[in-house]
This record gives structure tokens, sequence and C-alpha cells, in this order.
């Protein structure tokens, strides 16, 4: 994965996802698909690296964004 800014994983640690998704478009310079993209791919990698500094469980952590 292309390097991301720190502020991606503290704004989905944080539960931040539209901020998160706007910074990797910013960055990567990418369609909002290929950002929904790193986005889960990067979640991902956080919760099996990190899965104490997650708030939310992985059920807690979609609810409201879909609904």
């Amino acid at each position: 994965m292309e390097q991301l800014p720190e502020s991606v994983d503290r704004d989905i640690l944080e539960h931040r996802i539209i901020s998160a998704l706007v910074t990797i478009r910013e960055t990567l310079g990418c369609t909002l698909h290929q950002a929904l993209d790193t986005f889960v791919e990067r979640y991902e990698e956080l919760r099996r690296e990190r899965p104490d500094d997650f708030a939310l469980s992985r059920d807690e952590y979609g609810r409201g964004f879909y609904s």
C-alpha cells in the first residue's frame, strides 16, 4: 500500500470515515471507489496490528454509516 499520512490511521481509529476518505483521495489522487478500497485495506491492517486501539467493535464500526 502506498504511504498514507498518519492522519488516515487516526481518522480510522476514531471513526472519522469521511475525513479518512477525503485524505486518501487527496493523497493518492484516486476515485472514491479506489479510496474506499484503500480505506478497507488499511482498516483491516489496523484491526490486525492494533486491535486494542479500536473503541468500537467491527459490528458497531459500520453501524450508522451505512444505514
